[in-house]
């Protein structure tokens, strides 16, 4: 079973130094048929004007993930924490008992991200933070694990039961997923245009698949997509 939220269908803020588009009900968009996807519960694409940004604000008992499409983002957190994140790297920050944290656009130019929630597994968690880069190569033409619970390959550490991939498709490539029965996925596009088994998708689409085998996703036009394997 497959099913293509577009991105058309997603809420929409624009604040003027931030504009964003949310595949779940977040801040003031609320809409209860899209409460989230198994332990996914935020998918924002964010747009952050030059000189711009979050100022210290607090989380708990979330993983949070960001990955930067363009641009820079510069984080600091109340765990002494302060990095800048590229394109190519994935931060985790595990808010757990809470943290306060800050992130900015340190650039004149946009920055363009996907901020991405998880439920943990349980409540209560140290914080904790980690920041990883993949190289372009490793993701080229096949779905790269950048986040787990057991940290395999060199990915990320969640605190929960997904696998996270990522994937980057020139035009007329293909990257097959297999899911283990009882798995489900959602695939988030964020560039380009193409099928998902055979179903067309674009950036700003989000596919939830469940009680499929196989998942194949082809570029039409160069692609770049996020993958989750959910439980």
């Amino acid at each position: 079973m497959i099913y293509v939220r577009s991105g058309e269908e997603r809420g929409h803020a624009n604040h003027g130094w931030l504009d964003s588009h949310h595949t779940f009900s977040f801040a003031d968009y609320y809409d209860p048929d899209f409460m989230g996807f198994r332990a996914l519960r935020v998918i924002n694409e964010d747009t952050v004007a030059g000189r711009r940004g979050f100022g210290m604000h607090p989380h708990r008992d979330m993983e949070i993930i960001t990955y930067v499409l363009g641009g820079a983002v510069e984080h600091r957190d109340s765990m002494g924490t302060r990095a800048v994140i590229k394109p190519g790297e994935v931060q985790r920050m595990t808010a757990g008992t809470g943290v306060l944290h800050s992130e900015m656009n340190p650039s004149d130019e946009p920055l363009h991200l996907l901020q991405i929630w998880i439920l943990p597994n349980e409540a209560g968690l140290k914080p904790g933070y980690e920041q990883k880069a993949f190289d372009v190569k490793e993701r080229e033409g096949r779905f790269r694990v950048v986040a787990s619970p057991d940290g395999r390959e060199g990915s990320l550490t969640l605190n929960q039961d997904v696998l996270l991939h990522g994937t980057l498709l020139g035009r007329g490539e293909k990257a097959e997923y297999t899911l283990t029965k009882g798995r489900h996925a959602w695939v988030q596009v964020a560039r380009g245009a193409g099928t998902l088994n055979g179903v067309k998708v674009k950036a700003g689409d989000g596919v939830a698949i469940s009680e499929e085998e196989r998942v194949v996703l082809a570029a039409e036009e160069p692609i770049e997509a996020l993958l989750f394997d959910l439980a």
